[in-house]
């Protein structure tokens, strides 16, 4: 009998679900060209695909000026000023702190030098020499090489662990040249994660960020990771630990989405119930990012992460129309989960944006009845 149910769960997949959807971590084939549900994101405003930025969540002009001049000139001092400039303890420095090690962490990989070319990121090498007191530079160089141990070695092995170590030795001394400074401390919770770190050693890094920044989301995310089922924890763990952040969560803070970033890292590879994505443990996970996105200020750096992870939950659970609403907000960006995760982001966020799309117009929605 058990069989039986799963022959026709298969089935079910091919006629009753949409035939357009396909689990891996969650991703989505494309509508066919000429397919009756590929309706027209481009009668909305959206942007094209191609034009689509991968690098960041949401727009950050200061930043994108700063890069560009950066990578143009080869001169850190812009970036330097700009850290400088930007509030300690925000969710914007932790943003532009990685952002600025991403850029040096791609560029190096592009270009890793040789006999007659410098390496990519040289900025950044050349920002630690010069100002070595510099609280920025520190900062980024450690989350630098972070980075680069996940990007170039594998969990494990003896040249992701020297990384590693080493980008624990650059987080204490990025500590020590701004004690006050959260940033140092979050860098080190994917150290800790990939350094295997007790739970007990864990957890005395995490009050110090507490102490520090109690409502920090971008700190909460990375510590998420840590708690785990595939890392140093379980899903019980992570859950548990969601939910009472979001319970703690002063009015106004996205933290109380943190459950739907939980849920998120435990998804079945995969589903043969089509109402997973309805379920009472999603529905309530979902609810409770849409409140928070709701009350968040409306500049808040990490609400656009919530709104690209809500873009997700509500295609998967048909829910159109909401879905389309945090849309509206986000379309231009994609460079938050889940699409970073696929190997084309911007691909893979057209491809449910243009689901919402169709889900939309077959439900009597059309650019004249969404709100703006």
């Amino acid at each position: 009998m058990e069989i039986l149910w799963v022959l026709m769960a298969l089935v079910m997949i091919g006629f009753v679900l949409l035939p357009v959807m396909r689990r891996r971590r969650g991703m989505i084939e494309q509508v066919p060209p000429g397919h009756p549900d590929a309706a027209d994101p481009a009668n909305y405003g959206f942007v094209r695909q191609e034009e689509l930025d991968i690098r960041m969540p949401g727009p950050d002009q200061d930043l994108l000026d700063v890069l560009d001049l950066v990578q143009r000139t080869q001169d850190y001092k812009a970036a330097a000023q700009l850290l400088a400039g930007t509030e300690t303890e925000g969710e914007l420095r932790w943003q532009r702190v990685q952002a600025f090690a991403g850029a040096a962490a791609l560029e190096l990989q592009q270009r890793p030098g040789g006999v007659s070319e410098a390496p990519g990121g040289q900025w950044l090498r050349v920002w630690r020499a010069e100002a070595p007191k510099d609280a920025g530079g520190a900062a980024v160089h450690a989350e630098f090489l972070v980075q680069q141990a996940w990007r170039t070695a594998t969990p494990g092995t003896d040249a992701f662990r020297i990384i590693m170590e080493e980008a624990r030795d650059a987080c204490g001394q990025a500590a020590l040249l701004s004690p006050g400074d959260p940033i140092p401390y979050i860098v080190e919770l994917s150290v800790a994660r990939g350094l295997a770190y007790s739970q007990s050693e864990f957890e005395q890094l995490w009050l110090k960020i507490l102490d520090r920044a109690p409502a920090h989301m971008g700190a909460h995310l990375a510590a998420l990771h840590y708690w785990c089922e595939k890392w140093h924890g379980s899903r019980e763990l992570a859950y548990s630990f969601a939910e009472a952040a979001a319970a703690r969560a002063p009015h106004g803070s996205l933290l109380a989405a943190m459950p739907l970033f939980a849920v998120f890292e435990h998804l079945p590879e995969v589903n043969l119930v089509s109402g997973f994505y309805r379920s009472e443990v999603v529905s309530k996970a979902i609810h409770g990012a849409l409140h928070a996105a709701h009350s968040a200020r409306s500049d808040d750096p990490m609400l656009a992460h919530v709104r690209h992870l809500l873009v997700f939950f509500l295609v998967r659970a048909e829910r159109w129309s909401e879905a389309m609403n945090q849309l509206i907000h986000v379309d231009g960006h994609v460079g938050a989960l889940p699409w970073t995760l696929s190997t084309d982001p911007a691909a893979e966020f057209a491809v449910y944006r243009a689901l919402a799309v169709a889900g939309f117009e077959a439900n009597g929605g059309s650019p004249a009845t969404l709100p703006h």
